[in-house]
């Protein structure tokens, strides 16, 4: 997760909602069980010069769906009919929890027909309006407390999106492998501390791999709990990395070209019953498109999916 990205998101979130669409008939296609996903993240700039010639794009290289993000998408219904035409599913969105009304943005969710709810950062406490700066310190220097009170959020958004027929996700980065006294993580808090009946997990392999963590062992252990894989890879991950910024983000590389665990959290997630199979791959890029890393990333996702 870069800087930049996070700046993204909190200037999108008045209009979080145009990007978390998906017509309720297309929800549950075969194509997001048998093929790759995209995060939007990816593709932002593409999208942003040419919504329907970057969904094409996306859907001539492979991918069966998206994961949506925030992104300036004002009509939601040219938005579907984008995607349909495009002959993508969108059955999941990163929602700015903890940056918006929780319950307004459930019943965006609700309207839109996503299925998945996920947070892609979920800050201590409500940061509506909050300094950029400012939250990446506090994501940098997370307590056992802060995590314990994630976690107590966590409980609150799962239940609330339960009731508008949702699911909420959480989704790492590399701050919840920090190891606290004793040798527990943020993560190993969250776990112990949310409802596992409500709140579940998006998996970003790269991302556990970078913070000193194993995702495979990760995956087995809450194999009731993870519903979504991230894929992310790294030139390195020794020693490990737990604050977001450009330390961690310049290590980021196409996949299968780094030293992230990988196929092992693949494995590990297919033996898990997981359906989905994201590829989440920060700019900038290295000597090539957002488009073209796509699809380097696409085959070898959709590589280990047909072995």
């Amino acid at each position: 997760m870069s800087f930049s990205r996070r700046k993204f998101m909190i200037r999108s979130t008045a209009v979080v909602a145009g990007a978390q669409v998906a017509g309720l008939s297309r929800l549950f296609g075969a194509d997001a069980q048998t093929k790759p996903g995209v995060q939007m993240y990816m593709v932002a700039a593409d999208f942003k010069k040419d919504p329907a010639g970057t969904l094409r794009q996306l859907a001539a290289i492979g991918y069966g769906y998206v994961e949506a993000f925030a992104m300036a998408i004002s009509n939601i219904p040219e938005f579907k009919k984008m995607l349909a035409d495009a002959g993508l599913e969108c059955p999941a969105g990163h929602f700015a929890f903890g940056f918006m009304p929780t319950e307004k943005v459930l019943d965006q969710a609700s309207e839109l027909g996503v299925k998945y709810v996920i947070s892609s950062v979920l800050p201590p406490k409500s940061e509506g309006g909050a300094n950029m700066g400012g939250i990446m310190q506090k994501m940098n220097h997370l307590t056992a407390d802060d995590f314990k009170g994630m976690a107590a959020t966590a409980n609150q958004i799962a239940e609330s999106a339960k009731k508008h027929g949702l699911v909420f996700a959480y989704h790492n980065h590399n701050v919840e492998f920090k190891k606290f006294e004793g040798g527990q993580t943020g993560y190993d808090i969250l776990l112990k501390e949310t409802n596992p009946a409500l709140v579940k997990l998006e998996v970003d392999a790269g991302w556990v791999a970078a913070g000193g963590g194993d995702p495979a062992a990760v995956i087995t252990a809450n194999a009731d709990r993870v519903k979504l894989m991230h894929f992310k890879d790294f030139s390195t991950v020794t020693p490990p990395i737990n604050e977001l910024g450009p330390e961690a983000g310049g290590h980021i590389v196409d996949l299968g070209t780094g030293v992230a665990p990988l196929k092992a959290a693949y494995e590990a997630a297919k033996k898990a019953g997981v359906g989905y199979f994201i590829v989440d791959h920060d700019p900038p890029f290295k000597g090539k498109t957002a488009l073209e890393a796509a699809k380097l990333d696409y085959a070898y996702v959709a590589g280990l999916m047909k072995a």
